[in-house]
């Protein structure tokens, strides 16, 4: 799913952003979840069931617009510790955030903290498993395991250190099932039933689930999938389905004077890998309006991509204006 280049560059996957590079950069906070470990060793390359990425996509993500990613998921440890380790250096070399792994246990327990428009935001990340890929015996830590209490206590942490939201993002659920199960409802109710935690993102399905809530705090159960080179061979039409979901933040003070920082709502953009086109990643309501603005119809495949992305997202009959799903340009 790369695209070759010459000079300096052997993969340059900005080319498969670029319809949607500018809704990426355009965030305050932008987060990726990267499902596989990286390496700077051309050769050592790897696709599934073990994957190993290049290096250089690093970069790509940083020129994209990406501020920080979640690297916990089943594929952390596809090699191993060291690819662990690999990966973390790569994404320091970018200066890329991340959580989900650890490269010490003191590491693993340090929050991460980002800006998002004068908001300070606490991330974590973390995955149900590792695809039967051991963790160290000395060092559990290196991938952060869905555990609620670890969880909640890294969520209490970044509060402790100054976070004023806290986002959780989850590899959980069940493969190209498209409405979440009881383990991820009971979860996510759990998560947000605490007041460290504000927002749930969660992904892994390869097929788009729901937006629901918890409460007034909403979880994102499914983002589908973004860049990938999932075939149909292997997947089914869905799978080349995903979102950009934007989060809409406000500072809300009460008759105290405290300031509380909630969710006010959330946009979402269907989007479509385009197999036909190196896998090409489509803004899919973006494109649908250039088509009708031209007087053309509009491909079906998109069409159907976005109808079947909006059931999906919507299948959890939210309050009247709290959740939109884009249908235009903007």
């Amino acid at each position: 799913m790369a695209v070759e280049a010459g000079g300096s560059r052997s993969h340059d996957f900005r080319p498969l952003f670029a319809d949607v590079a500018g809704r990426i950069a355009a965030a305050d906070l932008a987060f990726c979840h990267l499902e596989t470990p990286l390496t700077d060793d051309l050769t050592a390359l790897s696709g599934y069931p073990r994957f190993n990425g290049p290096a250089g996509l690093a970069d790509d993500l940083v020129d994209v617009g990406y501020d920080a990613c979640s690297t916990a998921s089943n594929h952390a440890l596809d090699k191993g510790w060291m690819g662990v380790l690999s990966t973390l250096a790569i994404l320091e070399a970018a200066g890329i955030p991340q959580s989900g792994m650890a490269a010490s246990e003191s590491d693993a327990s340090e929050p991460l903290l980002l800006d998002a428009g004068g908001i300070t935001v606490g991330f974590v990340s973390a995955t149900y498993g590792t695809n039967g890929m051991p963790r160290p015996e000395v060092a559990p830590w290196i991938v952060a395991d869905l555990d609620l209490d670890l969880l909640l206590d890294s969520a209490r942490r970044s509060r402790e250190v100054g976070a004023e939201f806290v986002v959780v993002s989850l590899h959980w659920g069940i493969e190209y099932r498209t409405s979440p199960t009881a383990t991820q409802r009971e979860q996510a109710e759990t998560l947000l039933a605490d007041p460290d935690v504000d927002l749930v993102v969660g992904h892994h399905a390869h097929v788009v689930q729901p937006v629901g809530m918890v409460g007034e705090e909403f979880v994102v159960f499914g983002l589908g999938n973004f860049l990938t080179n999932q075939s149909a061979s292997c997947c089914a039409v869905g799978a080349q389905d995903g979102v950009i979901v934007e989060v809409e933040l406000q500072e809300v003070r009460g008759p105290d004077g405290d300031s509380t920082v909630i969710a006010r709502g959330v946009s979402v953009t269907p989007t479509r890998v385009d197999r036909a086109d190196g896998h090409r990643i489509v803004d899919v309501p973006v494109a649908i309006a250039a088509s009708v603005a031209a007087d053309e119809a509009p491909d079906a495949d998109l069409v159907a991509s976005w109808y079947r992305t909006a059931e999906r997202i919507l299948a959890e009959e939210l309050p009247e204006g709290l959740l939109r799903v884009q249908m235009g340009e903007g």
